[in-house]
């Protein structure tokens, strides 16, 4: 799962929450489905199950590490109507698929308004399925450019002001340091590739439809092309590091921390793993203690960035038996309180706004403010059904990331057309 993955690297046990407060044999049981974190959803849990008092007992099952492996397990129970799935936890860009094929229960209208008051745009764009809210907003994830005080400083670049990817690439040329990016055929070029062109003023999808002779791709667009050239400039620009084509969210985190660390764009579990580190005593404190923070970088100088989304929303199973009580657990399970502490504990930013005021949250993520100010800018991947045939697509064309062209762009519209059209697989 990208973003979700990004930020967990430690995976919690599998456990039955034991719920309290008056549970009996006949309380009904809701099966909750979640990805890997560092075990902060099973404490939700628990502890959602404890408030029902005894009106229902959460219970979680871990779905695989990789989101396209997640997608694959409930696809193929929900396909076969499975009742036992009562809330399940969505990256985002599967979750259209999920809404037309008729998996997910329709969001109760009045349930709809409390669950998105205050919360990010990008979130709730990210739960909407043909403007119908789909899943509830849960948790919100966006990368930021990171970048070395000490470096930035040296190459004379003003931190303060909005910097493109052109300033980053001389800047490192300049002081021979390393631009962190994620270059592997993976859902993360994806990521890279979509942030480019919708902060170039495009998008992948430029008209959207259920049917998919009908979508329009905008890869061959001006945006489209700058996009390219943007993610070719940035690989061939001599300061990206060794096997850039094979590198992930933890190869850039690696490489910031060494001494050669200058720029990088990642998710904010690069903090925690950092200061992680250095009580383990295997990094130096001086190296967190140098990292800055501030909005993904432009792509034009005159245009706002469109920074990454990702994160993790709430589905309730179209064939749970526990509809009700399932969509009443996920009040439950995204309240500020619940957010804040999950941000805390486990790394994973809130989708609510209020939360970015909570002062454990400021002292935990002294960069809260840029994360909730890049949410607020973020750009989800395409909303479409077909979203795994879309991105496998971009990632078999854009991949080496310095192959990028024009060209590039026609073989990969043409490509993903082939394929949406039924004339060819991936």
């Amino acid at each position: 799962m990208l973003g979700g993955a990004a930020t967990a690297f430690v995976l919690a046990s599998t456990l039955a929450a034991c719920g309290g407060g008056g549970e009996d044999s006949a309380t009904p049981v809701l099966n909750w489905y979640i990805n890997p974190d560092s075990g902060g959803q099973a404490t939700i849990a628990e502890r959602c199950s404890e408030e029902s008092d005894g009106a229902y007992r959460i219970a979680v099952s871990i779905l695989p590490r990789e989101s396209s492996a997640q997608r694959e397990q409930l696809v193929r129970r929900l396909a076969a109507n499975d009742a036992s799935i009562d809330i399940v936890s969505l990256d985002p860009p599967y979750i259209p698929e999920f809404a037309q094929a008729g998996f997910l229960a329709p969001v109760p209208a009045d349930l709809a308004d409390r669950v998105t008051e205050g919360v990010v745009q990008s979130s709730i764009e990210g739960s909407t399925w043909n403007e119908e809210l789909v899943t509830v907003p849960f948790w919100a994830n966006t990368q930021l450019l990171w970048y070395r005080k000490s470096v930035a400083e040296a190459a004379g670049l003003d931190m303060t002001q909005p910097v493109t990817w052109e300033q980053i690439v001389q800047a490192a040329q300049d002081t021979g340091t390393i631009v962190s990016a994620q270059g592997r055929r993976a859902e993360s070029l994806t990521v890279w590739f979509n942030a480019l062109i919708e902060s170039a003023g495009g998008s992948v999808i430029e008209e959207n439809s259920t049917d998919p002779d009908q979508i329009q791709l905008g890869l061959t667009s001006p945006a489209g092309e700058r996009a390219a050239e943007v993610m070719a400039l940035v690989a061939d620009s001599g300061v990206v590091g060794a096997a850039f084509s094979t590198s992930s969210e933890d190869t850039s985190a690696t490489q910031f921390e060494s001494e050669d660390g200058g720029f990088m764009v990642n998710w904010p579990f690069v903090w925690s793993r950092a200061l992680s580190a250095v009580e383990a005593g295997t990094l130096d404190a001086s190296v967190p203690d140098d990292y800055g923070w501030t909005i993904y970088p432009r792509v034009d100088a005159e245009t706002p960035s469109a920074p990454p989304y990702g994160g993790i929303n709430l589905g309730v199973g179209a064939f749970s038996d526990n509809v009700d009580l399932a969509y009443q657990a996920t009040e439950c399970i995204t309240t500020d309180e619940n957010q804040a502490e999950y941000m805390i504990t486990n790394g994973n930013p809130a989708s609510s706004v209020a939360v970015y005021d909570d002062p454990e949250v400021q002292e935990a993520f002294p960069m809260a403010a840029t994360i909730r100010d890049s949410l607020e800018l973020a750009a989800p991947r395409p909303q479409t059904p077909y979203y795994s045939e879309v991105s496998g697509g971009l990632q078999r064309e854009y991949h080496p990331p310095s192959s990028a062209s024009p060209e590039t762009a026609q073989r990969a519209a043409e490509l993903i057309s082939a394929v949406l059209s039924g004339e060819q697989l991936l």
